[in-house]
């Protein structure tokens, strides 16, 4: 029954990776609910789930990457006052992905042992639902990916640092910041997926280089790869509703969908 284990928590990883309610929080409650081994599916396994939504965004956003190495050798006109818009998208993620680098390399190891439990996810899901709908309600919701400048990339950057914490979500906390910064939903939903690339890059690396040297323990390979290609077929599926999807609704079901869940955490922490 492992094998499905690792195949569900690959599909739950793919499914809210990129859609804003947080997979983190979900793969922590997914355990706690129904009491799967947290020591086998723990931080190595959220990797290798991460690799495989890694791999759903770059071939989803393959164009656009391509363009940007592309526009390296350009980077010379970004000192110019038109500079190239494939260089400077590529710096404005470069700037952007900073602070979460620093914060996971600072506070990652806190983080993941002090935080990653019900509680805090379910009081994350919470704050960021509010914030859902304080931008709909006040976003000016007009801006594209041309008008962004370092500031913008700064700000989002730091919200994405701030996803970090279990129940924030990566996506829900850089669109909200995207969005009160007066973008609109869909041009903000392909800056921060674009902005999640390197990220989940750093992280995966940083936490999988203990792996590379010594390998998977006997027999849980297959596990891994499991839940590697479940996560990247549906996170492939999953970015590309969620485009199309913002382009015409607000973030408000996905508010209440998180208010739900927390409150259903909380009712099953009482119960239990």
């Amino acid at each position: 029954m492992t094998l499905v284990y690792a195949v569900l928590l690959g599909v739950i990883q793919g499914l809210t990776e990129f859609l804003p309610v947080s997979s983190s929080a979900h793969l922590i409650l997914a355990r706690a609910f129904f009491g799967w081994d947290s020591a086998q599916f723990g931080m190595a396994f959220d990797v290798a789930c991460h690799v495989g939504t890694l791999a759903a965004v770059v071939a989803y956003f393959w164009p656009d990457i391509v363009a940007m190495i592309r526009a390296v050798p350009r980077a010379g006109t970004l000192l110019g006052a038109e500079p190239d818009p494939a260089a400077w998208m590529a710096l404005l993620i470069v700037i952007g992905t900073i602070p979460a680098v620093i914060v996971g390399l600072l506070f990652g190891r806190a983080i993941e042992e002090g935080l990653r439990r019900p509680a805090v996810a379910a009081a994350m899901l919470a704050v960021v639902a509010l914030a859902f709908f304080a931008v709909e309600r006040f976003g000016a919701k007009r801006r594209t990916q041309a008008s962004l400048g370092i500031a913008d990339a700064v700000l989002i950057g730091c919200a994405q640092a701030a996803a970090l914490v279990p129940g924030v979500s990566r996506s829900g906390s850089t669109i909200a910041t995207a969005m009160a910064l007066g973008m609109r939903r869909d041009e903000a939903a392909r800056f921060v997926f674009l902005l999640g690339v390197p990220a989940i890059l750093a992280a995966a690396v940083k936490e999988g280089l203990p792996f590379v040297k010594h390998g998977l323990p006997a027999g849980e390979g297959p596990l891994f790869v499991a839940g590697m290609v479940s996560s990247a077929l549906v996170g492939y599926l999953a970015v590309r509703f969620f485009i199309r999807y913002v382009a015409g609704h607000s973030l408000a079901a996905f508010a209440w969908y998180r208010l739900a869940l927390a409150a259903t955490v909380v009712t099953w922490w009482f119960i239990r």
